[in-house]
C-alpha cells in the first residue's frame, strides 16, 4: 500500500489529466478531484506538509 504522501500524489495527477481532458463539469473529473483532495487531507494529517506533494515546487527553492 503506498504511503498517503504518494496516493496524494498518484490521485493528483490523475484528476490533473481528468481535468484537462475532460474539463470541470465530468462526473469522473469530479470525483477524481474530490479524490484528490480527500488523499490530500490524508496525507496532511499524517504529517506531511502541503508542498510535499508538489516537488517541483520543492526543486526550484519554494521551501
Amino acid at each position: 500500500m503506498p504511503s498517503p504522501i504518494a496516493r496524494a500524489r498518484i490521485t493528483h495527477f490523475a484528476a490533473m489529466r481528468a481535468l484537462a481532458r475532460h474539463g470541470m463539469r465530468h462526473p469522473v473529473a469530479r470525483t477524481l478531484l474530490a479524490a484528490a483532495a480527500s488523499a490530500a487531507v490524508s496525507a496532511y494529517t499524517a504529517g506531511h506538509h502541503v508542498l510535499d506533494i508538489h516537488d517541483e515546487f520543492r526543486r526550484k527553492g519554494h521551501r
